[in-house]
């Protein structure tokens, strides 16, 4: 069976119930809402008005709006793998340098390869592959239909080998931007070329690639009793109950009651605590459903780690 009718037979057995689909919408609006934020596209000098604690607050460090997005409510549109706040910290100190290569990200006169090639690097944490850089050039060039969330160039080149009927790798000479532009449209050439496909919003496009094709660093698809791979598109129950616990911790920060580094930590002990879950999301609900706390001299909220293991008090 060729590469084409391959990809349309799992094309057109894929997310029979929506489920995907609903959360790339979803994850959409939420990029509408950031583009409403940060119009950098629509005009770029307001990036020029660029406030550093967007990108990090600090005394305590928070992630700032900017990033929140980015790294959160748009990973259903590409996920960011940040280790610490380093990098924050980094944009942050170098905000002017920041700012212009948000000009070039944002440049309608630039082609990919030229964005992805500007000089990320110039800030320690966005240099190497450029995945954050390569996000935030998705978000800011979603409609152009020339770019795909997939920031990972061997994850590129992985579904181009599985996808294209005779794809083109040699790119040996290409720069990053070059060889990131290449795959990039040779993907969309397929999808183009499918009559399922071809009417497929590019995200979504792109979540049917990871979920059919994974690529041999994703966590492979489990198996059945008798050896064949389940179907990758089934979301297990675990996967819901975590999609509605980052949900309830979003309505928190939203009204205030938690703060970022309270969102990953709550979120990164119900990964971890799987015996906990059902307390730690009575306690969240129970504090979804009190009264603001605006008093100054009360506690802050706590991670539910917090609550078990307080602090010691300095005498």
């Amino acid at each position: 069976m060729s590469k084409s009718n391959s990809m349309l037979e799992k094309a057109s057995a894929y997310d029979k119930n929506g489920l995907m689909k609903r959360e790339v919408d979803n994850a959409l609006v939420l990029l509408k809402e950031f583009r409403v934020k940060f119009p950098f596209a629509e005009n770029p000098q307001s990036i020029d008005t660029l406030e550093p604690d967007k990108i990090l607050k600090i005394n305590p460090d928070e992630v700032g709006e900017f990033f929140h997005y980015l790294e959160y409510y748009l990973k259903p549109l590409g996920h960011l793998t940040i280790h610490g706040s380093n990098v924050y910290h980094n944009i942050r100190m170098q905000i002017e340098d920041f700012k212009d290569l948000l000009h070039v990200a944002v440049d309608k006169k630039k082609s990919l390869a030229e964005k992805v090639d500007a000089s990320w690097e110039k800030i320690s944490g966005l240099g190497q592959d450029k995945h954050i850089a390569k996000k935030i050039i998705f978000c800011f060039n979603y409609e152009s239909g020339k770019v795909l969330p997939i920031f990972s160039t061997p994850h590129l080149r992985h579904f181009v080998n599985r996808v294209v009927e005779t794809p083109n790798n040699q790119t040996k000479y290409y720069s990053l931007g070059e060889e990131y532009a290449h795959y990039t449209s040779e993907l969309l050439k397929a999808k183009n070329n499918l009559p399922v496909t071809q009417t497929w919003e590019i995200t979504y496009f792109a979540r049917f690639l990871y979920n059919t094709y994974p690529p041999p660093d994703r966590e492979p698809a489990a198996t059945n009793a008798s050896g064949e791979r389940k179907n990758p598109n089934i979301v297990t129950n675990e996967q819901l109950g975590l999609r509605e616990f980052v949900k309830l911790l979003g309505e928190l920060q939203t009204k205030g009651k938690i703060t970022g580094q309270q969102f990953r930590e709550n979120r990164e002990l119900w990964m971890q605590q799987p015996n906990e879950r059902e307390a730690l999301t009575w306690r969240l609900k129970k504090l979804l459903n009190t009264e603001t706390n605006t008093n100054p001299n009360l506690p802050r909220p706590q991670t539910f780690r917090e609550n078990r293991y307080p602090k010691k008090q300095t005498l």
